[in-house]
């Protein structure tokens, strides 16, 4: 989710869901170590709870950064050793790390030793040839025993050569059954299904083994299917009731972000897919993204065209 989900997608995310706990982008070890930490691990206060996702592969540097991220007020520390982009392998961090339990488990315990939050670790099925379930079991094992405190499992393998990230994210067959039995196997290690996931009823449809969902790419498409996570999942009441509102909500936020000097168009991509598959909803964005790049322009343009009905149904959509 690299270029997605920074902080302004998540006060949107945020705006549909009080109870959805919230990732935000890969952060890599040797940007925290050189970089402006303060802008990398900001976040808004609205964004409880939320977690941050960081990779590298050298337990030492990421257990210090694990304690950053402590400090900067996280409530969860997510390990990546999923992602199989060329530049993440350069780094030999990400999926890489599934041929080094050890490492891993090293860096786990690293982490633990200098936080007191939650240690999880996202990954995949296996990588390339390495994918029996026994080879993946004996990581998971490794990874428990080194104090993960939680799985995320992308029900996919990844191949680590000749394969883009977006073809990994579709040619590996989903194997929710896989994932089912890991979650059977470590009844002590809450599992947390990721992968493929583009509705809630189909999480539910998945819910007997596992401990949570989590959805990506579905949820920053289409954030409206967020509306219904509190309701659904945790019979609370949702915090907008409309697109309506929560556009509205959001051109609030807008308003406050461009007096700090933070470029519009950044603060209107997570909106694109907030009216998708509502009439109108395609000339919005169109003119909603030419609007962004006039100098001067602020939240005003943010107001709801009339050709958009965001208080129809979704199966009135055209």
């Amino acid at each position: 989710m690299m270029g997605c989900t920074d902080r302004h997608a998540r006060y949107l995310m945020r705006l549909l869901s009080r109870r959805a706990l919230l990732y935000t982008e890969m952060i890599a070890v040797p940007a925290l170590e050189h970089g402006d930490r303060g802008r990398l691990l900001a976040f808004n206060a609205e964004e409880h709870p939320i977690a941050v996702q960081i990779g590298g592969h050298d337990p030492e540097p990421l257990g210090r950064a694990a304690a950053l991220a402590e400090a900067a007020g996280y409530d969860e520390i997510n390990l990546n050793v999923g992602c199989p982009s060329a530049r993440v392998q350069a780094g030999s961090f990400g999926a890489r790390l599934m041929a080094e339990p050890d490492r891993v488990a090293r860096i786990v315990e690293a982490m633990r030793r200098r936080t007191s939050v939650p240690i999880t670790v996202k990954t995949r099925l296996g990588i390339d040839r390495n994918d029996s379930f026994d080879h993946l079991a004996r990581f998971v094992a490794r990874l428990r025993d080194a104090g993960c405190d939680a799985l995320v499992l992308h029900a996919r393998k990844a191949w680590l050569d000749g394969v883009n990230p977006r073809e990994n994210r579709e040619l590996p067959p989903l194997r929710y059954d896989v994932a089912s039995a890991v979650a059977r196997a470590f009844p002590d290690l809450p599992v947390v299904l990721n992968g493929g996931l583009r509705t809630l009823a189909q999480c539910q449809d998945q819910c007997a083994d596992f401990a949570g969902f989590m959805i990506g790419r579905e949820s920053y498409a289409n954030p409206w299917m967020l509306a219904e996570v509190d309701p659904r999942l945790f019979g609370a009441t949702a915090p907008s009731h409309s697109r309506e509102a929560v556009l509205e909500a959001y051109t609030d936020y807008v308003d406050r972000e461009c007096a700090r000097g933070i470029p519009l168009g950044m603060l209107v991509r997570p909106l694109l897919g907030l009216f998708r598959g509502q009439p109108g909803a395609r000339r919005w964005r169109r003119t909603l993204m030419e609007a962004a790049r006039h100098l001067g322009a602020g939240a005003e343009i943010l107001t709801c065209p009339m050709d958009v009905a965001p208080a129809l149904p979704d199966s009135a959509a055209a």
